[in-house]
C-alpha cells in the first residue's frame, strides 16, 4: 500500500483541520470569534505559487463537512459573534462545498444566533444565487484573495487565474445584495524586491479600498510543496521584513488588518530575531484598535539593515537580495 493511501485512511473526515478562538474587529468593536478550517476536496484552481493548502485536501462528503462544522462549533460559546469558515479553496464552489452541506451549515449558524459569517471564495464562484443563499440566513463577509491590483503580477507571478475586474465584478454582486467584502493582499510575491513589494501592496490596498469594506494584509510565508518553497531552498526568496508590514499598514487608512502568521521564523516574515515578537504583537494589536501611532514606538538596530538592503536592491543590484 502506498504511503499516501495509508495517510489518507488515517484521516478522520468528520473532524476539521483545526479550530481556534480569537478576537476580531466587527463594526469598530472587539468581538469574540471562532475560526474553523474544514477539510474539503481542495481548491479546484490549485496553481498559486505560494499556496500549499492543497495538501490538506481529502474526499470529504456533504455529511462529513456538516460533522466537521458541528465538531468545530463545540468550541463556540454565547459571546462568540463571528464565525469564520475557511477551506483550502472556496466555500462557494459547489464541487468543494456541496450545496446540501452549505445550506445546512448556514441554517445552523442562523439558529445559533451568530452575528456574522466570514467565508473565502474565488470570484468566479460568486453568483447572485450563492450570495443570496448566505445573506438570507445571516450577515456574511465574502473574502477574496485578490493579492494585488496588478494583473501582470497576479497572473504571471502569483498565478491566481483571474483579473482585477473579476474581483470588482464579484464585489459588486455582493454589494448589490447588502453583503460585505474583504480583500486579501499579499506582501512580497516571489520575484519582487522588498521595495517593489511594499509599493505594490500600498497601491493594491488603495485600489481595493473602493471595493472592499476591510483589507487584510497577508505576509508571504514559505509553505511546503510550493514554487516559493523551491525558490527559498535555492536562496532565491526571503519572506518579507516585519518593518515593511508596519509601513504598509501606516500608509493606508483602515480598517486594515494583518495577522503575521509564522512571524519570527525562517519560513515566516521576520526581522533580526530580537525584535520580531514585539513587532508581531503590535501588528496583532493594531488589527483590533487600528492605532498606527503605536508603531512609532518600535525600534531596533536591524531597521537600518532593512533600509540599507532596500537601497541596495533598488540602486545597485536591481534584483531581490536574500
Amino acid at each position: 500500500m502506498a504511503r499516501s493511501e495509508r495517510s489518507e485512511r488515517k484521516l478522520d473526515l468528520t473532524k476539521p483541520v483545526t479550530v481556534w478562538r480569537s478576537q476580531d474587529l466587527v463594526d469598530g468593536c472587539e468581538t469574540a470569534s471562532l475560526t474553523m478550517i474544514l477539510r474539503t476536496v481542495g481548491c479546484r484552481w490549485n496553481r498559486c505559487t505560494m499556496c500549499g493548502y492543497a495538501g490538506e485536501g481529502a474526499p470529504a462528503s456533504a455529511e462529513d463537512l456538516v460533522a466537521q462544522f458541528e465538531n468545530a462549533m463545540q468550541r463556540s460559546s454565547p459571546e462568540v459573534g463571528v464565525v469564520k469558515i475557511y477551506t483550502s479553496g472556496s466555500f462557494l464552489d459547489p464541487q468543494e462545498m456541496p450545496v446540501a452541506a452549505r445550506d445546512e451549515i448556514l441554517r445552523r449558524l442562523e439558529a445559533a444566533g451568530i452575528r456574522r459569517l466570514v467565508i473565502e471564495t474565488r470570484p468566479e464562484y460568486v453568483t447572485d444565487e450563492r450570495v443570496e443563499a448566505c445573506l438570507s440566513h445571516l450577515q456574511t463577509e465574502f473574502a477574496v484573495g485578490l493579492e494585488t491590483s496588478n494583473d501582470l503580477i497576479r497572473e504571471h507571478v502569483i498565478r491566481k487565474g483571474f483579473s482585477f475586474q473579476d474581483f470588482v465584478d464579484a464585489s459588486e454582486a455582493v454589494h448589490r445584495q447588502g453583503g460585505r467584502v474583504k480583500a486579501y493582499l499579499l506582501l512580497k510575491p516571489p520575484l519582487l524586491s522588498e521595495g517593489e513589494a511594499m509599493r505594490d501592496a500600498v497601491a493594491s490596498a488603495r485600489a481595493a479600498r473602493e471595493h472592499a469594506e476591510i483589507l487584510s494584509l497577508n505576509l508571504c510565508n514559505v509553505q511546503r510543496n510550493t514554487v516559493v518553497e523551491r525558490m527559498w531552498e535555492r536562496g532565491q526568496f526571503r519572506p518579507p521584513w516585519l518593518w515593511s508590514a508596519l509601513e504598509i499598514l501606516k500608509s493606508v487608512p483602515g480598517p486594515f488588518v494583518c495577522d503575521p502568521v509564522g512571524a519570527g521564523t525562517r519560513r515566516g516574515p521576520h526581522n533580526c530575531g530580537q525584535c520580531d515578537s514585539a513587532i508581531a504583537e503590535a501588528i496583532r494589536a493594531h488589527a483590533l484598535d487600528q492605532d498606527v501611532s503605536a508603531f512609532d514606538k518600535l525600534d531596533c538596530a536591524c531597521k537600518a539593515t532593512w533600509l540599507d538592503m532596500m537601497n541596495l536592491e533598488e540602486n545597485s543590484f536591481g534584483t531581490p537580495l536574500v
